[in-house]
């Protein structure tokens, strides 16, 4: 993905993103902050952007999990899921 559809998601509602737009731009953003010589304004404003794509990820894999889960209708626990 190019940087001009990565800023086109930078404006997305993180909210409104599938998992793997969240890790795409997640990943963007670490890549970012690693490399990229930003303002310190700028550099805050994307790791706040970054924990909150770190938190619809774990949000949406949790509810996967429990999907996951839920599809044994006898109640049995189907261990740890490995999403790998």
């Amino acid at each position: 993905m190019g940087k001009g559809a990565a800023a086109g998601m930078a404006g997305k509602d993180v909210a409104e993103l599938g998992f793997e737009q969240a890790y795409r731009a997640l990943d963007e953003a670490v890549a970012r902050l690693e490399s990229d010589d930003m303002t310190l304004d700028a550099s805050l404003a994307l790791y706040e952007r970054g924990a909150a794509l770190a938190e619809r990820c774990a949000a949406l894999l949790a509810a996967a999990e429990l999907r996951v889960r839920e599809v044994d209708g006898e109640g049995r626990d189907a261990g740890p899921v490995d999403l790998e």
